[in-house]
């Protein structure tokens, strides 16, 4: 259930649950856990059906699994992710993503380290393309500004510390800690 709370905290807009097991099993957890939808007694082909219609209904569609059952699932998906501790081999070659720990807290980790991830590269091509614009422009507009035309080492320098700028953004990426939800 806490996991099924921080997905929604990431902007998960809807969870459901696809298994092979009973109904019955898979109404008890939907209940505990929260989701949107439940879907149980499903084969493997059965598995791939619902994610395909999942998707139609609304948009891409990640999907979790562990066992040989989920592979075809989890390539169909838009994303698969497959939980590596205790994955089958087929699950794990047919995911976009394997979670080496069989937690299921390493999900929204995962998807916030993704979120991270993305704003640092958004910032650091902001960061590198302002500078060498910055330095084309005054290589052709220097002869009229004050300080004159750009000496090859200062437009040297200038590009390269802002490739020490960048590497030390994306640095960042390797501090923070891992949240694990509360059960």
């Amino acid at each position: 259930a806490a996991v099924v709370k921080d997905l929604r905290s990431l902007g998960v807009a809807h969870v459901a649950m696809i298994s092979g097991d009973s109904t019955q099993t898979v109404e008890a957890i939907a209940e505990r856990t929260g989701v949107d939808e439940k879907f149980g007694q499903l084969l493997p082909e059965d598995k791939v059906r619902v994610v395909g219609e999942l998707e139609s209904r609304h948009g891409s569609v990640a999907m979790l699994g562990d066992g040989v059952n989920d592979a075809p699932a989890l390539a169909r998906a838009s994303v698969g992710i497959a939980m590596g501790g205790i994955g089958s081999d087929a699950a794990m070659e047919s995911a976009d993503v394997v979670l080496m720990a069989d937690d299921l807290t390493a999900l929204p980790y995962a998807m916030r380290l993704t979120q991270r991830a993305n704003r640092v590269v958004a910032q650091n091509l902001v960061i590198a393309t302002g500078v060498m614009v910055m330095l084309v422009v005054w290589v052709f507009a220097g002869q009229w500004l004050p300080m004159g035309p750009l000496k090859l080492p200062v437009a040297v320098s200038g590009h390269e510390g802002s490739t020490v700028v960048v590497i030390l953004n994306g640095l960042r990426l390797l501090g923070g800690t891992r949240v694990r939800a509360a059960a």
